[in-house]
């Protein structure tokens, strides 16, 4: 398979069904093929047992971890295992529209190395988000302007070539690999796509204080980074593909 799609999983087995049936479904009007790699953190709710009955019916491989090992790591476990040169990551309770992903794959094709579905540039947007979310989201892209310029910097949903993170020490915390790998990833040309944000129908949500502090240590991380370095911001160089209007 050219592309991975990499999805982490933690009592997530009501969405999961459909978002593979729609993720496999999006890949085919598209005409491309993909792998689906499933992340389970050993879910109560019976996740990984779900994804073994979708792996007989769909191209997915499940891998199966020790409970709440968190999501980072297990994203970095499942781009390990991952077989594509593209590689693929969101989540799995339905706020990522999978239909989405075809348009990233071909913003890397086109010649960007990275491609973040963003919901901050004109086409994006946020559906029955409360205002709290609202806030903190945009304040924690605010806070990580020094480090990418990307405008949707806490996107959990994104494509890279595999190079971009190729021998680069990730050491994330929490929740925020995506902004790891934009701060610390190998490339030049970066793309964001539009889409529309919709929070979860399913099960409940995993943010909380816990996940606030977290993103904070993360950013007090890469400034000591930056720091050591004597870096300028992000540093990885400019934004030379054209933008997705």
């Amino acid at each position: 398979m050219d592309v991975s799609v990499v999805v982490p999983t933690y009592n997530e087995a009501q969405a999961l069904p459909e978002l593979v049936r729609r993720l496999f479904a999006a890949l085919e009007a598209a005409g491309r093929q993909a792998e689906l790699v499933i992340v389970d953190d050993s879910s109560p709710d019976g996740t990984g047992d779900v994804a073994e009955a979708l792996a007989q019916r769909y191209p997915v491989r499940v891998l199966h971890r020790p409970p709440r090992s968190g999501l980072a790591s297990a994203v970095l476990d499942g781009l390990a295992h991952a077989r594509g040169q593209i590689l693929v990551v969101m989540d799995a309770d339905l706020s990522h529209p999978p239909e989405v992903v075809p348009r990233l794959v071909e913003a890397i094709e086109a010649g960007a190395e990275l491609a973040v579905a963003s919901r901050y540039i004109p086409g994006g947007g946020v559906e029955a988000w409360p205002w709290r979310r609202r806030f903190v989201s945009q304040v924690a892209n605010l806070l990580a302007r020094p480090f990418v310029p990307i405008r949707d910097a806490t996107s959990g949903f994104f494509a890279l070539r595999r190079e971009v993170i190729e021998g680069v020490a990730l050491d994330p915390i929490g929740f925020k690999i995506g902004l790891e790998i934009m701060a610390k990833g190998r490339y030049r040309r970066f793309r964001e796509v539009p889409y529309i944000f919709a929070d979860r129908r399913f099960g409940r949500s995993k943010f909380g204080t816990r996940q606030v502090l977290d993103y904070l240590r993360q950013l007090a991380r890469l400034w000591r980074r930056r720091v050591r370095a004597r870096a300028v911001p992000w540093g990885t160089g400019s934004d030379t593909a054209p933008r997705q209007k």
